[in-house]
Parts: C-alpha cells; structure tokens; sequence
C-alpha cells in the first residue's frame, strides 16, 4: 500500500476516479475469499460434527458432554488471548510499523509479541492441567454428582489444553499476514483440525474411545495449523523469529491495549462459557448447545470474522490518515455487507430450527428427543445470531482509534446481565432460557457501541445506508415467512421427495437462497451494476486511495 510523500498536499495527492469503487471491491475481495475458504472448511467442520455426533451421541452417553466441555475450555483460553487480543491490538500496530518503520524493525516486533504469547499460554496450560480436577468443579459444577463423567471430563480436557499455546501461535501469525494483506494461509488452516478428527473418531465404535480420539486429534490439528501458520508466514517474506520472551516498551503497550481488547473481543465467547456452565446441570445440555453453537457459528465465521479481519487494517489505515469519509464508507459497506449475508441465515434459525437440526443430525446415537431440545435452544440463537455479527463488526470501529477500554466496558456489562438472565431463564425455560439470555446480552452489547459511535460521531449510517438496511431488512423478514411456511409443510415435501428429510431440507434452503437473491434486488437492497462493479477487478493504481493490499 503507498501514500502519497509526508507534507504532500491532499489536493495533490494522486485520487483516481476508482478510488471509491476500489475500496469498497478491496473489502468485498478480502471478505469474499476468506468467507469462500471459510465455508470449505465449515462444510468440512459439518461433516465432523455428523461423525462425532453419530459416535457420541449427546443425552444418551457421558461422552459427548465431557468432550464438548474439553474442547470448549481451551477454545475460551484461545478467543480470549489469541483472536480476541492480537486481532485487536497488533495487527494494527504491526501494520503501522511496516508503514513507518519497515519489515525488519516490524518483524522484530512480531517476533517479541510471540514468544510473550506463547509464554503466557504455555503457563496458562501447565496450570490448567495440574489444576484441572479441581477447575472442573467451577467448570461444570453439574457433572460432580456422577463420578464417571466428572472424571473423563477431567482426563480429555487435560489431553486438549495444548490446543492453547498451539492456536496462540496460530492466530499471531494469521495477524502477520492479514497486516500484510494475506489471507488464504490463515482460511485455509482450520480445514487441518476437520481432516485430522474426522480420521481420528471414523473408525472408533465406543462412544468414551471416539472422545478420547477426537481430543487427541486436537493436540495434532494445532501443532498442524501453528506449522502452516509458520510456513505461510516465512513465504510472505515475514522474518518472525522463535525467541525469548521481552518486555519491551512496544510489548508493554501493546499488553496494554490487548487486555481490555481481548475481553471485549470475547464476551459473546464467555457469554457461551457461562450458557455451558448452566447447561452442566442437565444431561445432554452442553451437548445440544454446542451442536447448536456449530450452526449460528456458521454465519458468524463465513460473515462476522470474515469482514471483520478485511475491514481492521482499511479502517485503521482511514482512521490514522484522517479519511473521515473513509472510515464512514468502510463502515457502511461492512454493516451493509454483513446484514445482507447474515440476515437471511438468522431467518432460517428461527423459522426452521426443528427442520435443520433433525434433518442433519438426527441418526446414530444422536436421538429424536436430542434434536427438539437441540432445536428449542437454535430457536433463541437464531435471533441473536445479527447482533454476535455486529459485535465482530462494530468492535472494529473501536480497536481502529486504539480505544479498547470502551468496548470492554459495554463486554462486561453483557456478561453480567448473560449470568442474570441465564440463571432466571433457566430456571423457566431449561437450556433453551440459557440460549435467549445470550441472544439478549448481545443485543445490549451491541445498542452500547452504537449508541457511543453515535455519541463520539466516530459512525452514523449515512441516510443512504440506513435505507439500503431497511431494504435487506424487510427482504430478510418476507424470506423468514416463507421458510416458516415450509418448515410446516416439512412432512409433504418429505413424502414428495422420496421421503428424505436431507432432500426436502436441500431443496428448501436452495429454492430459499434463490428467492432471497430476487428479493434483494427487487427492494434494490443491492443492484446488479453493484455487483458487477465489487466483482470486477480495478487497476493498480487505485490501491494510492487506500485500497487493500493484493491478496495471495
């Protein structure tokens, strides 16, 4: 990415026509790409959740509570001080030393954030592991009536607690590339962890050896990826070497942006933390939450991670230059963006939950009666799946102007009211209530950040916007109507499609994304001159105005 020389009018500065168009191609490209390697490895992930689920089952065994719980504990460790921290504190301080700096001086910072990284995980691991049948009693209180399930829950998640330091490693260097404008290496790598457990759990026949032999697969799927990771890195150019922890004054600035940063990146994760801490009371709980998690996380990942690692470094590199109209068309175009690809996911979640989880998880040790609990719970996550996209979305607008104190605060304040209204809904609903008090606290997180973005007048949609959201909006809710009229329906699409709840279901989401495609440009949410112009590739020389990087 070039600019124009220190002390260059801006009148003078080169600005082609493109310009505008450029960047917001530049998002769509990097969003598109990451989401398209993300939906390969989230078909991937899906086939491992049917393996695992048809091995494991979910009320009908211990086995698949102890191991979504020893999958889950590492995985908090991981958003927390992985994703959430160095996503939101070093990738944008590393862009601007390669810009004001230059590789070498930037690379040294890389490598000095690493080896502090996986210092502090490979702690945290060796205390978990030694502390961890004791931890349990904290982690999953319910499980402590039954010796058995407490004790394999104990076992398998000591064996996946190297998973951290591994996929610490893993998500620092993905920051590496996305700063320098990579993204396929860093897509790509989750694809490893599905291979490696679906050959791992395939051919076990017991349910507590299928656990064991998935937890495995974790250890080797991590130090896969964290090997990618470090050959995609090392063919970028990057020079990130292993070295001994430093605390230097960079480090120490950034440990200061990146703890309030990662617990504002990860309270919709300790919100899901907490929803299993409940769930433990009752059999199967963890289990129907988690295989519903695996569904709404599919938006999530495909729109809200996808846009939200293209749109950091632009809004940072806006927000830093002074480009207000910038910063306020990057921000457009991603809340755009994201609810017009989200939206009609979150319509499907709540107009058809029953139909898709039976539909593709119903078999094998996973029961009928695991399906409508599993269902009731996607119902609640569905109407909260919009507002965990905004978060990854609004978040951005923050960590761009190095405000991470901010969005801490508004994190904390959706915890608290998750503990309260998951304990109460709970006591009404059972494990359903857990997945409405989530929805509800992302909700309140979200009216925080807009309502200060507002405030500071760092983002208000333009009225053009704000009409392009109503129009997907209103495209969104027509969509969810004539879902929830087939979903009733279910039963004679079955009997008209030789009685296969997997075909009716096909033909359904198919025959779905089709006419949500028309209705978006029947409201003109989008037209197909937009279209044309994101998909179209732009010349060089519009990466002068701020346009992203080129990709792998």
């Amino acid at each position: 990415m070039t600019s124009p020389p220190l002390g260059t009018p801006e009148s003078a500065a080169p600005k082609p026509a493109v310009a505008e168009p450029a960047r917001r191609s530049g998002m769509m490209r990097s969003s598109a790409i990451y989401s398209g390697l993300t939906l390969v490895s989230r078909f991937m992930g899906f086939a491992r959740d049917q393996v695992i689920s048809y091995r494991l089952g979910a009320s009908a065994t211990i086995a698949a509570d102890c191991y979504n719980t020893a999958l889950a504990f590492p995985n908090l460790f991981r958003r927390i001080f992985a994703e959430g921290a160095f996503a939101t504190a070093f990738v944008p301080a590393y862009a601007r030393s390669l810009a004001a700096d230059g590789e070498e001086v930037a690379d040294i910072l890389a490598a000095d954030a690493m080896a502090t990284l996986a210092a502090a995980t490979i702690v945290i691991t060796i205390i978990a592991q030694l502390a961890m049948p004791w931890m349990m009693y904290g982690i999953n209180p319910g499980f402590a009536h039954d010796p058995a399930k407490f004790k394999l829950a104990v076992s398998l998640t000591q064996i996946t607690m190297p998973y951290l330091p591994c996929m610490a490693i893993y998500a620092h260097l993905s920051g590496v590339l996305q700063a320098r404008g990579r993204f396929i290496v860093s897509a790509l790598a989750p694809t490893l962890l599905n291979l490696i457990m679906l050959v791992a759990v395939w051919p076990q026949a017991d349910a507590v050896r299928a656990a064991y032999a998935a937890s495995l697969a974790v250890i080797a799927s991590g130090i896969a990826q964290a090997a990618l990771l470090w050959w995609g890195v090392r063919k970028s150019g990057a020079r990130v070497d292993f070295r001994w922890p430093r605390l230097t004054p960079d480090i120490r600035r950034l440990i200061g942006l990146a703890v309030p940063g990662a617990i504002a990146a990860s309270a919709t994760q300790i919100n899901i933390f907490i929803s299993g801490f409940l769930a433990s009371n009752t059999q199967g709980g963890r289990s129907w939450l988690a295989v519903a998690d695996r569904l709404y996380q599919l938006p999530l990942g495909l729109v809200g991670v996808a846009i939200g690692v293209a749109l950091l470094p632009q809004l940072s590199t806006t927000v830093q230059s002074g480009d207000r109209e910038g910063a306020q068309s990057a921000m457009d175009e991603a809340m755009a963006l994201s609810l017009a690809l989200c939206l009609p996911a979150a319509a499907a979640l709540v107009a058809m939950p029953y139909f898709l989880i039976d539909a593709l998880f119903t078999r094998g040790a996973f029961l009928a009666a695991d399906a409508r609990h599993t269902a009731d719970a996607l119902f609640w996550y569905g109407w909260g799946t919009p507002a965990f996209v905004l978060n990854r979305i609004l978040n951005q607008a923050f960590f761009a102007r190095q405000d991470t104190k901010s969005p801490m605060r508004y994190g904390l304040i959706s915890v608290g009211i998750n503990v309260v209204a998951g304990v109460g809904l709970y006591m009404v609903m059972g494990v359903a209530g857990i997945a409405a008090a989530t929805a509800l606290a992302a909700w309140v997180n979200v009216g925080q950040m807009v309502r200060a973005l507002h405030a500071r007048d760092h983002y208000r949609p333009t009225p053009d916007s704000a009409l392009r959201l109503a129009r997907i909006i209103l495209a969104s809710v027509v969509l969810g109507v004539g879902l929830a009229l087939a979903s009733g329906a279910r039963h004679h699409l079955q009997h008209g499609l030789l009685h296969r709840k997997e075909i009716a279901l096909a033909v359904v989401v198919s025959l779905g994304g089709l006419a949500y495609a028309a209705l978006l440009l029947a409201v003109r949410a989008v037209t197909l001159t937009e279209i044309k112009d994101a998909l179209r590739r732009r010349p060089k020389v519009a990466s002068a105005s701020g346009d992203a990087p080129p990709l792998d």
